[in-house]
């Protein structure tokens, strides 16, 4: 989770960092403050080197609360990460000419390929301009019944949007309740089409839209009916304004 900071930041061994491990833990602490954070004069950093002292941890302490880290010291993995991207902020504030100058369009093809070759992102090694990325992109909007549009980019963040918005927890949850168990299964090969589409793959094709018109149809039935039973519940159990009664004459 810190290899990319780390690289960054040039440390030499950034596939190598274990939390966990004490030696490796000091080392990089040291080696950031003294390298990349330098927050105190080189003189008072003594405390910090020692990591063979018994009262490291308390030197470790005061150093995380003089940067005001705002996470707990005892996750230990949270700290560092926020040393690193601090560090990294102070690396960019020393040389900003000098990454603005970096933009995308720069590198040749060469550098971006082993870019994408270093990376375990599997994203990075997508091609979002390719022929199967847009044709994937149009797939997944007709199968969600997203709209087309020229850009399949702008496709791709209403499909995001979608996806966030319908298949969220609260979403599924609530679908999971209002799903009664109830599956029913139609045979293809038995459902009878009634005419010939051609071929058997139309036939196929032909069926499975009838069969998908009919679920439409049942699932309006189903609405319309449980609309027919809450108007008879209300009809037939009228509320009564007593006050409004007269007795005799």
């Amino acid at each position: 989770m810190f290899k990319r900071k780390l690289e960054a930041l040039n440390y030499h061994t950034p596939d190598n960092v274990n939390v966990k491990d004490e030696k490796q833990f000091k080392s990089l602490i040291v080696w950031l403050e003294d390298q990349k954070v330098r927050f105190y004069k080189i003189e008072d950093r003594e405390f910090l080197r020692n990591t063979e002292s018994d009262d490291w941890n308390k030197a470790f302490l005061t150093y995380i609360q003089d940067l005001s880290c705002p996470y707990n010291p005892a996750d230990r993995s949270a700290v560092l990460d926020w040393l690193l991207g601090y560090a990294v902020k102070l690396e960019y504030g020393d040389s900003v000419d000098k990454y603005k100058s970096m933009s995308a369009d720069k590198f040749t093809e060469e550098q971006k390929k082993e870019a994408i070759s270093k990376s375990t992102n599997p994203l990075d090694a997508l091609d979002f301009e390719g022929p199967d990325f847009k044709a994937g992109v149009a797939s997944l909007a007709q199968l969600l019944k997203v709209p087309p549009h020229t850009d399949h980019k702008e496709v791709l963040k209403a499909i995001c949007l979608l996806i966030k918005e319908k298949f969220n927890k609260d979403e599924m949850d609530k679908a999971g309740k209002s799903y009664d168990g109830k599956i029913e299964c139609i045979p293809l090969d038995k459902t009878d089409l009634g005419f010939d589409a051609g071929d058997n793959v139309n036939n196929e094709a032909a069926k499975i839209l009838r069969l998908l018109h009919i679920k439409e149809l049942r699932d309006l039935q189903n609405r319309i009916n449980q609309a027919i039973v809450e108007v008879q519940a209300m009809t037939a159990n009228p509320k009564t304004d007593q006050r409004l009664g007269k007795v005799g004459r």
